[in-house]
Parts: structure tokens; C-alpha cells; sequence
């Protein structure tokens, strides 16, 4: 239940934050870059210390890590209210205020989320236990995605933010009762092993841990580049209605929780990591096609959208579920799931931060700025939003096939 109010922030921070203060309070596309990538920087980096302040409190006791999820669901709340409503509107003051503010939401929803993640991940199971777990979480985080892609212009910003505010004290509410996982002792070794010196890198000893993550990483960029301009695609290159907006964004959404199950079907026939194959496959083909649309197309974006949702499904449900595996497989399950996670995230933050980064920078290098429709502008908005995504995405497919389905021969990642 926790899943999905923090699906719900996410969306406004990703997606509706750099094209709101963009508009709104006439940020430069170059400046909104840096704020965005020092941010999720730090956030990033960060991450992999709070996966290891999890484990010691999984080690404690769950009250200890529901105690930390409080304390972090009160940052998120406060940073999140204060980042879009700011109380400073002078340029140079606005701009610390959002550093600041990014940063308080950032460590609140990071503690929030890796406690989260590593929860699911103790209770263990196999290849489709491992997968429901994650289907269950992902999918309710659908659900608050698709709300917060309507509910901002249905009802507007403040009611939003009231909306957020109730769900997340319900899901931590709703955490509180959960299942709780039973933490293992951790295996004795000598103290001179790199493994107690550091357990910090710890995930890092295993091969299977690393070729995840690499992959896990490139096919994250390339969700993480169209998820940072696709509003600037939507109101420059298609030239849709404001009203259109939670159509394009709601379809994704709900498409990627319907598939799910079906996701989770074909799981069980062929596994994880091949039925993840397939979701890269569709995504490059929606996105090669998307190169094709302009002005008024807004109908055949709506497909677009409802299929790479459907491809966005293998990306939730799946490779958390693959992790789960990796973590199983080296008998640390009970024992480092904070740590493992707290990796994960840092490539999913990472990923966010250098979408920002680079993207926004570089498209307005290229001439494009919001509202800024000659042709060399928006053929860069095409290449940045529909191109790359898909040569990063061959990368990945790349990586999976020859790093972790042929090496397996059939056996579970």
C-alpha cells in the first residue's frame, strides 16, 4: 500500500517539476539542469548509506525501521509542499530554495523507499513469489501514478498535495500492519575480508549483481530521458491541448498496471529476464514510431503511449524481482537487502539526475526552449525524446541477452 503514494510523488517530481518551474517562474532550461542533476546527485549518492542504515535496523527490529519510515514520510511531506510552493519568488533566492527543498524530498523519499524495497525483498520465495511481491507493490505505485497524472490539472497543485498527504499516512498506516520479515544473522567471516571491512560494497563481490545493475542502468536512462521531456514533446512538438495531458500520461500509467499480469504470465512460461527482453523489444518499436508524429497527432500519441506503457511493465515488476534473485542465490537474503537496494535506487537516481542533466542542457544548446517551435528545435526535441531513448535501450537488450540469458542457460537469474 506504501507503494503507491510513493508512485504519486514521484510523478510531479520527474515529470511535472522541471516543466512547472520552467513556465511558471521562468526558470532557464540550463539552470533547471544543474538544480535537477546536483540534487539527484546527492540523492543518488546517498542512497547506498541509507541501504546500510536499513540493514542495522532490520537487524534491530521492523519497529526500528517503521520508526525511520516515519521520521522520512514527515520529511517527504514537508519538502514536497515547500518545493511547489515556494515562499521566495526572487531568482537567485527561488533557485537555493528548490536546491534545498529537492534535497529534503529526496532524503525522505529515499530512506522511505530503500526500507520499502528491502522489506518485500526479505520475504523471499521463488522465481513467481519473488515477482508477485514486486507486481503488488508496482502495481498500487500504478495507481498512484495515474492519479497523480490527473489530479494535478483536475483539481490543481494544493489539492494534489492534500491528496499526497492522506495516502501516505495511509500507507505507512497500512506498512505498520504488514508482514514482517524475519532478519537472518549475519554469516561470520574473518575480520579481514573485504566483506566486513566494507560491507558498504558488498553487492559488489557478485558477478550476477553487477551485469544487473549495468543493465539495469542503461535501460533506466533511456526510460529516464522521454519520462523528463515528454511534457515539452506533448505541448511543442504535438501541440496538444493542456486537456489532453492526463490522457496521454493516465494511458501509460493504467496500460503499464493492466499488463502486469499479463507480464507476470509470461513469466512463468519463459522467466524473468527473457520476458524482460521482450518489454525492450516493444519499447524501441513504440518509440521509433513516435519519431513519425507531429502537430495534431495527439490520437496516435495516446497509442504510443498505452504501448510503451505496456512495455513499462517488464521494467516495474521484473528486474526488482531479478535482484530478489541475485540476493537469494548468494545467501545473503535476511542479512543485505538495504545494502543491495540501496545500489538499486542509486542507479535509478543516477539515471534521473543525468537525464536532467545532460538532456535539458544540451536541448538548449541545440535552440530549444519551451514554446519554441522551428523546425531545428523541435527535430532536436525528436532525436533527444524518441531517438536516444531507443539506442540506449538496444544497448540494453544488448547487455541483457549476452550478460545474463546466455549465461544462464535457463537457469533463473
Amino acid at each position: 500500500m506504501l507503494g503507491l503514494p510513493l508512485a504519486f510523488v514521484a510523478l510531479p517530481l520527474y515529470v511535472i517539476l522541471p516543466n512547472h518551474y520552467a513556465r511558471e517562474f521562468g526558470v532557464p532550461l540550463a539552470t533547471l539542469g544543474a538544480i535537477l542533476l546536483g540534487a539527484r546527485l546527492f540523492d543518488a549518492f546517498i542512497d547506498p548509506l541509507l541501504g546500510r542504515l536499513s540493514d542495522r535496523l532490520f537487524a534491530r527490529s521492523p519497529g526500528a525501521v517503521l520508526a525511520l519510515g516515519a521520521a522520512a514520510a514527515l520529511a517527504l511531506a514537508l519538502g514536497f509542499a515547500l518545493l511547489f510552493f515556494p515562499l521566495v519568488r526572487e531568482p537567485t533566492a527561488l533557485i537555493v530554495w528548490a536546491t534545498v527543498m529537492l534535497v529534503l524530498t529526496y532524503v525522505g523519499y529515499s530512506a522511505l523507499s530503500v526500507s520499502h524495497q528491502s522489506w518485500g525483498a526479505m520475504l523471499g520465495g521463488n522465481e513467481a513469489q519473488r515477482s508477485r511481491i514486486v507486481a503488488w507493490r508496482e502495481g498500487l505505485g500504478l495507481v498512484g501514478v495515474v492519479m497523480a497524472s490527473v489530479t494535478p490539472v483536475a483539481l490543481g497543485l494544493p489539492a494534489t498535495t492534500g491528496l499526497f498527504f492522506v495516502m501516505l499516512a495511509l500507507g505507512w498506516v497500512a506498512w505498520t500492519r504488514a508482514v514482517k520479515p524475519r532478519a537472518q544473522p549475519v554469516t561470520t567471516q574473518p575480520v579481514t575480508t573485504h566483506a566486513v571491512r566494507s560491507p558498504l560494497w558488498l553487492p559488489f563481490r557478485s558477478k550476477d549483481f553487477r551485469r544487473l545493475l549495468a543493465v539495469f542502468m542503461l535501460n533506466g536512462i533511456a526510460s529516464a530521458v522521454p519520462a523528463t521531456l515528454v511534457l515539452f514533446f506533448i505541448q511543442d512538438r504535438l501541440q496538444a491541448p493542456a486537456a489532453m495531458e492526463p490522457a496521454f500520461l493516465g494511458s501509460y500509467f493504467l496500460c503499464a498496471a493492466l499488463s502486469i499480469p499479463l507480464w507476470l504470465a509470461v513469466v512463468k512460461r519463459i522467466g524473468l529476464a527473457r520476458t524482460w527482453l521482450i518489454g525492450m523489444f516493444l519499447a524501441i518499436a513504440v518509440f521509433a514510431w513516435a519519431t513519425q508524429l507531429g502537430a495534431g497527432d495527439t490520437l496516435a500519441f495516446v497509442v504510443v503511449c498505452a504501448l510503451s506503457g505496456v512495455a513499462l511493465g517488464t521494467d516495474l515488476a521484473l528486474p526488482g524481482a531479478m535482484l530478489a534473485g541475485v540476493i537469494q542465490a548468494n545467501g545473503q537474503s535476511g542479512q543485505s537487502e538495504g545494502a543491495y537496494f540501496g545500489w538499486w535506487n542509486f542507479a535509478t537516481k543516477l539515471n534521473l539526475a543525468l537525464a536532467a542533466g545532460l538532456a535539458l542542457p544540451l536541448l538548449g544548446v541545440f535552440g530549444y526552449a519551451p514554446g519554441v517551435r522551428d523546425a531545428a528545435a523541435l527535430d532536436a526535441l525528436v532525436i533527444a525524446y524518441c531517438v536516444l531513448p531507443c539506442a540506449l535501450k538496444l544497448g540494453a537488450t544488448a547487455g541483457l541477452y549476452f550478460f545474463i540469458i546466455q549465461p544462464s542457460k535457463g537457469v533463473s537469474p
